[in-house]
Parts: structure tokens; sequence; C-alpha cells
């Protein structure tokens, strides 16, 4: 078995509809090869969708039998998490 580098996908500061795009593309490519880090310690506001995209991407990569972890989430992006009641679909995922 070929040993894959874990991959950093570090978010924006403002995760909204205009930078969802490049952060889904670079999720494809990431979650299809390997484990994955989000790096999310600067965001300081969180789309809904975004929410879903990074849950979303989360379950694919558990299908290719990878890790996603989303390291040091801001305290807005954990508001918005708690807020939402999408506690449950993020745990186990989040690295304090």
């Amino acid at each position: 078995m070929v040993k894959t580098a874990t991959k950093t996908v570090a978010l924006p500061a403002i995760v909204d509809l205009d930078s969802l795009d490049g952060i889904r593309d670079g999720l494809i490519d990431a979650v299809e090869t390997g484990a994955v880090v989000i790096a999310a310690a600067g965001v300081e506001r969180v789309a809904t969708n975004a929410l879903f995209m990074l849950i979303s991407a989360a379950e694919t990569a558990r299908r290719n039998q990878f890790d996603l972890t989303i390291d040091k989430p801001s305290a807005a992006m954990t508001a918005a998490i708690e807020r939402l009641g999408l506690g449950a679909s993020f745990e186990g995922m989040i690295r304090e």
C-alpha cells in the first residue's frame, strides 16, 4: 500500500458563497488522494452551505478510507456549528 501525504486545506476568514467553489475544488482533490486537515483557526464567518459541504467532504473521505479533521476551528466556526445544531455531524472531526 502506498502511503499518501496528508493534505491541508486552509479556510479563508470569510467562508461564504463566493469562496465555496475554490474550497470545494480543493476538497474534491484532497479527499480522493489521502487524509485531509482543514485549517479553520482563522475563520471569522462561515455560511451554512459551507458547513454542509464539509460534512459531505468528510463522508467522501470516510468512504475512501481517509481521515478528515478540522484543526482548531475558530470560535465563530464552532458557534455556527452549534447554532445550527450540527454538533453531532462534526463530532470526531474537530481537533482542538
